[in-house]
């Protein structure tokens, strides 16, 4: 059904964040065989090497626990714009490397460093009205971050990071007096 969503999306010819975060990325087709490696249908291999860094450093654990690069290959192979948003912003990214740094090996080539330098530039709003040659990476590093965020959090280790405790039946349930409180505080302001 997950497979159905992502195909309705690309036939559509645009998605939403939203749309986007709502395919979970554990999908038979997103899944490869058994001790085969995942091959990616949307990007090049130097375009996954360096999404699934920027991914990781965005949400520790969402490339190499949640399947961040999978659940985004796999929506961007059925959805041109959405593959244009990241091949696009993976551009971008290399072009801010080579002017930044000397560095035409892209993004997973920089030092540690480096790259915190470069996300910390994008990674917040306010650094387009310093510079507005900024906002084609803040726009890709939101659509980056956000993405990895979803694919993390609706993975077995987000869901377990979180304490998710749904799906099970309960024979009674309370809510607990703090989020009443919380609740209620909202309401009296």
């Amino acid at each position: 059904m997950l497979v159905q969503i992502a195909t309705s999306a690309a036939a559509l010819g645009t998605v939403s964040q939203a749309d986007a975060q709502h395919v979970h990325h554990e999908t038979a087709a997103a899944k490869p065989a058994a001790n085969a490696p995942y091959k990616a249908k949307a990007f090049t291999a130097a375009e996954e090497k360096n999404l699934r860094v920027l991914l990781e450093l965005a949400c520790p654990g969402a490339v190499s626990k949640g399947g961040a690069f999978e659940f985004i290959d796999l929506l961007s192979s059925n959805n041109a714009e959405l593959k244009a948003i990241f091949t696009g912003g993976l551009a971008w990214t290399d072009r801010e490397c080579e002017k930044r740094f000397a560095n035409t090996n892209g993004f997973a080539a920089l030092k540690p460093a480096e790259q915190t330098q470069l996300l910390d530039l994008i990674a917040y709003r306010e650094s387009f009205d310093k510079d507005k040659t900024l906002g084609p990476g803040i726009k890709f590093f939101e659509w980056a971050r956000r993405m990895a965020v979803d694919a993390y959090y609706t993975s077995p280790a987000g869901v377990r990071e979180l304490g998710y405790k749904g799906n099970k039946g309960m024979s009674e349930f309370k809510v607990p007096q703090a989020s009443m409180d919380h609740a209620m505080k909202g309401m009296s302001e």
